[in-house]
């Protein structure tokens, strides 16, 4: 089967650039993943299509419309969720079969397993996609995919064929082992008596061992009803049959291992495997004349869907629990167009997260502007003003529109980027070796070592826990740089000279990127977290704060005179 996919269209190459660790942290993707699913496998498969960011419109449009299909049909989740059950099958036997010490008689069980799988997956599929009007062109495809499958000749004789195999091979229900014992009545070796096609219930067990309690006759004399071919050492050490102990005490009992059960690859089995197949020679033989005749079937093409429906579903499920929470999200359109990014009332998908498990607080959007005129930003504001929320939210929508997943936003139309590169405030255990100021600084040369004038810089309070004069000449620079790459970039910085003189950077004809001065607000002393175009306001803010706390000099010279005159 040609491989299948939902993140890319038919015959397109996957071309992808990893995100940085650091970028993978700073944007908080473990805790955006955590949110989504506890399940590890799910979370693995989340993160590394989340964080392989492709900037190729038609790779991205192909995913916002599937999304979108599987946002908008309930009922199209609910069987892609049925299925990924089969398909956790069918990646578990994949798994099995590569262990080369399974048995002949498991493989082929396996095989058999795995083409079951496949037969399951394939009228799954045909019943969720042919009953839904999906729009999306991932999806269309799937469903030709499918259908041609289900309709070609071959098929249903496959169904037939491996619904009677399996059959066969489910007949067997039990196995009869037989145990001698030594002088002291302490296993000495076992082998198999006979395979049931029924089951042994507890019942019958205890009914035949009071019956040999209470009655010496019933001890059989005849050897010839033993047609056991091999018997195995009880002794764990000297045969994988059990891996417990045998002891002489009543009240403690023999452990078998069953790890590996699944396969076939457990000591149990191991020990039994040759006998069993000898005696089901016929089975073994007609199993490989089934599985002979469809030796270009594989069950395992289809696994490779899994990590996709998994990312499409859980993402879903969370904008849906956003639309609940009344938060704003909408369907991102890329745009051919690399000056261009327009996003209205955006806000970082954490508070969301927040607000859904049970938190109560206002969240306040804000909009961004990516073009010719204005494609760096210098941010400052109060502390605790939302700078770095607000820039990590810009992150956010990029990294989750190049996915093709709803963005919290009312609008959000951009010129995709080729990564995201980030540079928070460091860890002061990993600047030890270089200092602060030379760490940073070396984190900094590696960005633009590798950043292009497709890239998103977002930089968050970078340079200004060192001297401020220091800090000052290197931001000048590392701003510098950026408008003469050519990036979209935000810098949000509390050394509000960097944004006073912007004619300082955009007069200069070699840069390809305009700066301009973006600030967080304050009202009435009391932070509004609303972002606007405007001049660093500076001291401005303290005035604010000073005045509505009352701690002025006027203010608290006038209180100190009052108390006197009293």
């Amino acid at each position: 089967m040609a491989k299948i996919s939902l993140l890319y269209p038919e015959n397109y190459s996957v071309n992808s650039m990893k995100m940085t660790d650091q970028a993978i942290n700073d944007l908080s993707v473990d805790y955006l993943v955590d949110s989504l699913t506890k399940d590890v496998f799910e979370k693995n498969s989340i993160k590394n299509i989340l964080t392989n960011i492709n900037n190729d419109i038609d790779v991205i449009n192909y995913r916002a419309d599937v999304f979108e299909d599987i946002l908008n049909f309930p009922q199209l989740r609910t069987g892609l969720v049925d299925l990924l059950g089969q398909l956790d099958d069918l990646r578990e036997i994949e798994k099995f079969n590569k262990d080369e010490h399974a048995s002949s008689l498991w493989q082929l069980i396996n095989r058999l397993r795995e083409i079951d799988g496949y037969v399951n997956c394939i009228t799954m599929l045909k019943d969720i996609l042919n009953t839904i009007p999906i729009k999306s062109d991932g999806l269309l495809s799937l469903k030709k995919t499918i259908e041609d499958i289900y309709s070609d000749g071959g098929f249903d004789d496959l169904k037939k064929d491996i619904d009677k195999t399996m059959d066969e091979a489910r007949s067997l229900r039990s196995i009869t082992i037989g145990v001698n014992l030594d002088n002291l009545l302490k296993p000495k070796n076992a082998g198999v008596i006979s395979l049931n096609s029924f089951e042994i219930t507890n019942s019958g067990l205890l009914k035949n061992f009071m019956n040999f309690a209470s009655n010496k006759e019933e001890l059989n004399s005849d050897e010839s009803l033993l047609e056991s071919k091999k018997l195995h050492p009880a002794n764990p050490s000297l045969h994988p049959l059990m891996t417990g102990t045998v002891t002489k005490s009543a009240m403690q009992t023999v452990h078998i291992d069953t790890s590996g059960s699944a396969t076939g690859n457990d000591p149990l089995s191991e020990s039994l495997k040759k006998v069993v197949t000898s005696i089901l020679k016929k089975l073994v033989k007609n199993i490989k004349i089934t599985l002979q005749k469809y030796v270009h079937i594989s069950g395992y093409a289809l696994v490779g869907l899994m990590p996709e429906i998994i990312f499409y579903i859980r993402f879903a499920e969370i904008i849906d629990k956003m639309r609940e929470k009344n938060l704003p999200v909408c369907k991102p359109f890329a745009l051919d167009n690399n000056r261009c990014t327009v996003g209205r009332d955006i806000y970082n998908i954490k508070l969301a997260v927040k607000r859904i498990i049970g938190e109560e607080f206002e969240i306040v959007g804000n909009n961004i502007d990516f073009n010719s005129d204005q494609s760096i930003f210098v941010m400052t504001g109060p502390n605790r003003g939302g700078k770095t929320t607000f820039t990590q939210a810009v992150g956010h929508c990029y990294l989750l529109a190049q996915s093709g997943i709803y963005v919290p936003a009312t609008e959000f139309n951009y010129y995709p980027v080729d990564n995201i590169y980030t540079h928070f405030p460091a860890d002061e255990n990993d600047t030890v070796d270089l200092g602060r100021l030379g760490e940073e600084s070396k984190r900094l040369s590696e960005i633009f070592q590798v950043a292009t004038d497709k890239s998103l810089i977002l930089l968050n309070e970078s340079l200004a826990t060192t001297n401020v004069a220091e800090g000052v000449f290197i931001a000048k620079d590392v701003i510098r740089a950026m408008s003469y790459l050519g990036t979209r970039a935000i810098f949000n910085t509390h050394m509000h000279e960097l944004a006073h003189r912007l004619e300082d950077y955009n007069s200069d004809n070699n840069c390809k990127s305009k700066v301009q001065s973006l600030v967080t607000g304050i009202k009435d002393g009391v932070r509004s977290f609303k972002c606007e175009i405007a001049p660093p306001q500076g001291v401005s803010y303290a005035r604010e704060i000073a005045e509505k706390y009352g701690v002025t000099f006027s203010q608290i010279k006038e209180s100190i005179d009052k108390r006197c005159d009293e």
